[in-house]
């Protein structure tokens, strides 16, 4: 359990850093404005969503793991 543990929090930060990293392009692309933001501002923002919610069900098992074990 111990390593399912370790390794569900190494996913889950990277998951996390992968969530800052998308919002602050995604912020960036948006007081820059011009052609960038046109092209690619939704498309950060609707990949911030996804990656949303990839790190909240990450969190939901590793509280679920956590809880169920020893």
């Amino acid at each position: 359990m111990i390593a399912t543990m370790k390794t569900l929090s190494i996913l889950l930060a990277i998951a996390l850093g992968c969530v800052l990293l998308v919002l602050f392009a995604g912020l960036i692309a948006m007081a820059r404005g011009g052609e960038f933001n046109r092209k690619y501002g939704n498309k950060l923002m609707r990949a911030r969503v996804a990656v949303q919610g990839v790190a909240i069900v990450l969190f939901l098992l590793f509280v679920f793991v956590a809880s169920t074990g020893e």
